[in-house]
This record gives C-alpha cells, sequence and structure tokens, in this order.
C-alpha cells in the first residue's frame, strides 16, 4: 500500500515538472514558435541613379583607308613597312610599269596612223568637193551627162562619210592613248591621307590584282591612330536607348583599373543578324569615340607607340539616362508576382498541367496568363510584406522605384532565390547580415 502511494506521488511530480518545463518553454520560446526563414535586408535609399547599357567591342581608328591598286602587276618598290609614319601625297608602292608603257607607245603609234588618214581622207574630200563643184557647173551648162554628174555627186558624198569616220576613229584612238596614261600613272601609290600604316599585306616581288578585276589585292591599310573608337553591338531592347551624344565610360583590357571617357557619334539604321531561325539575335553597331583629354597622360609618354591599337578588347558602358535624389533599391530586390501571389513560372498544387501545356481545371483549354506585376518584399518587425511597385531606370546594381515604396523601408535583398521563387506576403523571417546569410546555422 505504501509503495502504491509511493508511486502516485512520484507521477504526480513527473507531471507538474512537465506541465512546468512546457509553460516557460513555450514563453521562451523554446517550441510552438514558426520556423524563421534568414533573410538579409537594406534601406530604400534616395540617391542619384544612372541607367548603363553595356556592350563589349573593339578599338578602330576613326579614320581608316583600305589600299588596294587600281591595275594589276608585280611590286617593284615598297618604301614603307608596318607602323611607318606617313603623310598625304607620300610614295606608298610602285607597281612594274613596263607593259604599261609598251602598251601607250604602241596606241600613241595608233593614235598618229589615224591621224594620216585623216588627213588623207580631208585631202581626198577636197578633190572630190573639186570634182563635184566642176561637174554642178558643167551640168548645168549641160556639158556632161546627168550620170556623169551624179558620179561626181556621189564621189563626193563617200569623201565626207570617209572624213567623218576617220575623226571618230582619231577620238577612240585619243580616248586609249589618254586610258593607258592613267593606267601608268595608277602604278605609283600615293597615300589618300595623313596617318600610320596599321597593316600591311603585301611584299616586295608580289603580284597583285587591280579593282578593275573584282575587289582587287589589298595592300595595306592607312590609319590615323590620333583619333580611335569603339565600334559595339547593342541589342534591339536597348538601342532605342542610346542618342547621339550619350557619354559613355570605357575599359579596354590592356589598361586595368582604367576607364576612358567616349561620346556616341554613330548609331546604325540597319542590324545585324545572327543565328538560326529559331534563336536570331539582332544587334545594331554603335561607335563611341574616344575623348583625348581622358587618356592625354598616356600621349606624353616617351615612345614611338601610340596608346590604342587597332582590334584591342572593349567594354563600353553607356550613360543614356540619369535621375538625381530618386528612391532606389537594389536590383535583386525586385520581382514578380502574379495577382493570385504566385512567383512567375510556378503553378499551384491544385492544378495539374497536361504535357500539352493544358490545364485539367479548365478541361484541357490552355490557362490564361495571370497578370504579372513587380514586387518587393517589406520587413517589419519579423514578418514581411508584399508591396506591389512601379520601377524606372536601372544602372548595374539600383533600380529606381517610381511608386510603391517609400525612403528609409527595409526590404528584402537575399537570397535572391527566396524572393523570386517562394517568399510570400506575411511570413516569418530572421534579418541577418548578408555576408552570414549562407554560414551553416550552427
Amino acid at each position: 500500500m505504501k509503495k502504491k502511494k509511493r508511486s502516485f506521488r512520484l507521477l504526480i511530480i513527473v507531471v507538474l515538472a512537465v506541465i512546468i518545463l512546457l509553460v516557460v518553454g513555450k514563453k521562451a520560446g523554446w517550441f510552438g514558435k514558426e520556423f524563421a526563414t534568414r533573410v538579409a535586408v537594406e534601406k530604400a535609399e534616395k540617391k542619384d541613379i544612372t541607367e548603363i547599357i553595356t556592350a563589349n567591342g573593339k578599338i578602330e581608328p576613326q579614320t581608316e583607308v583600305k589600299i588596294s591598286p587600281e591595275v594589276p602587276g608585280e611590286i617593284i618598290e615598297l618604301p614603307v613597312k608596318e607602323g611607318d609614319e606617313v603623310k598625304e601625297g607620300d610614295l606608298l608602292a610602285i607597281i612594274k610599269p613596263d607593259i604599261y608603257i609598251s602598251n601607250l607607245n604602241r596606241l600613241r603609234a595608233s593614235l598618229n596612223t589615224q591621224k594620216a588618214r585623216l588627213a588623207q581622207s580631208e585631202a581626198q574630200l577636197t578633190e572630190k568637193k573639186l570634182n563635184f563643184d566642176r561637174s554642178q557647173q558643167l551640168y548645168k551648162q549641160q556639158t556632161i551627162s546627168q550620170s556623169d554628174f551624179q558620179s561626181a555627186e556621189a564621189a563626193y558624198k563617200v569623201a565626207v562619210s570617209e572624213v567623218e569616220a576617220a575623226r571618230y576613229m582619231v577620238k577612240s584612238a585619243e580616248s586609249s592613248v589618254q586610258e593607258s596614261q592613267e593606267n601608268l600613272t595608277k602604278t605609283k601609290i600615293y597615300a589618300p591621307i595623313t596617318g600610320t600604316i596599321s597593316k600591311l599585306n603585301v611584299e616586295k616581288g608580289e603580284r597583285v590584282v587591280g579593282t578593275n578585276q573584282f575587289a582587287g589585292t589589298e595592300l595595306m591599310t592607312v590609319a590615323n591612330l590620333n583619333s580611335m573608337e569603339v565600334k559595339v553591338e547593342v541589342n534591339e531592347n536597348d538601342i532605342v536607348k542610346v542618342q547621339l551624344g550619350d557619354t559613355a565610360l570605357v575599359e579596354i583590357d590592356a589598361y586595368v583599373n582604367r576607364k576612358f571617357k567616349g561620346i556616341v557619334t554613330e548609331i546604325a539604321s540597319s542590324a545585324n543578324v545572327t543565328g538560326t531561325s529559331t534563336d536570331q539575335v539582332t544587334n545594331f553597331d554603335v561607335k563611341i569615340l574616344l575623348l583625348q583629354s581622358s587618356y592625354n597622360d598616356l600621349l606624353k609618354k616617351p615612345s614611338d607607340r601610340y596608346p590604342f591599337l587597332p582590334g584591342m578588347s572593349a567594354t563600353v558602358d553607356i550613360r543614356t539616362n540619369t535621375r538625381n535624389g530618386v528612391i532606389t533599391v537594389p536590383i535583386q530586390a525586385v520581382t514578380t508576382r502574379s495577382e493570385k501571389g504566385e512567383a512567375k513560372n510556378e503553378t499551384t498544387g491544385l492544378q495539374r498541367e497536361n504535357s500539352d501545356g493544358t490545364d485539367e481545371a479548365t478541361n484541357g483549354k490552355p490557362k490564361p496568363e495571370a497578370k504579372q506585376h513587380e514586387v518587393v518584399f517589406v520587413y517589419n518587425d519579423g514578418v514581411v510584406r508584399e508591396k506591389q511597385v512601379k520601377t524606372g531606370i536601372q544602372d548595374n546594381v539600383n533600380i529606381q522605384i517610381e511608386d510603391g515604396l517609400k525612403d528609409g523601408e527595409e526590404v528584402v535583398v537575399a537570397p535572391y532565390g527566396l524572393i523570386s521563387r517562394t517568399l510570400k506576403d506575411s511570413m516569418t523571417v530572421e534579418v541577418v547580415p548578408i555576408d552570414d546569410l549562407y554560414k551553416t546555422k550552427k
């Protein structure tokens, strides 16, 4: 009997201890509390923001001339080499002129022959004219027959025609001589502009093709390396934002941790389309002139080389729009949700999707696409609230909030996978420093 009483007392003590432990644990938050998702937050701030379009490209001279010979032949003189400075009118190359000299002499001889034939025809015309005039007088006096008169008249007309033909032959021969003289002149090639031989493709003794035969051989390129630009390709979605005169910052691979200033000087009117019909990429060429004021220090260095050379790789940040003192948040803080609060491209567990993209809940009909809107998640006292916002321009880090958010409000900025997919209104969260966000919680 005593053992039963002792056991009963022990049971009561254990039950009371468990009850006390439950009460204390509940108040202390050891259990019964919703699991808090760890996030990082930042405050919405008023900042100056500049919209930037980034593109990659190559440096090239603003003025560049590719030189090809107008006549074919063998190069017998090549007084320049790659990298040489030349002035407009300097001799660049000589093509062997022997065949052109010979052809010119032959055509000049032919011209002289045609001139002699013209003189002979003119002399015959004079004779035929005298005979015709005399026959005309005699015919009026009825001294000669009509047939004799007509013969004299026909001979005169033939002589006139022969003179006309001889004159045309002389003109043709003169044109041939002039063309041959021009071809002989073209065997000497001169610099069309002042600049640098940026590329030399031929050597002395090499045979070249003239531009009168298809495209001709490209001998060399003369470029003005004092004025350089960057040619980049801008996507069709961004090209409408770029305007002539927009400023840009240019990073060149050859100059680490250095940015140069530039200005948009040319925007292509036609597109460059690459890829297949199902995976086409449409870009537009944009040229940015490098401003010399941003690299004057490089020009002062004791070197015979220019700071920028054709073909160097560059990355350009084109500044298309600037707004001052506007509310901004980090780009990753903004995501999209449907009107039902679902993350974009997600479906609820109550709807099963068929293999053909239709929904069983709509009897096999294609489900209407839910309207999407941009949102941020505002943190307040351990809970996040979904807020619809209207965004404006953005740079590489921040995005403007035109409506829906106040200065100083804290928004969730990480982790992005949580923001873009599973974070919901009224969800309990725990704020941690962003550096500690991905550390294992002990």
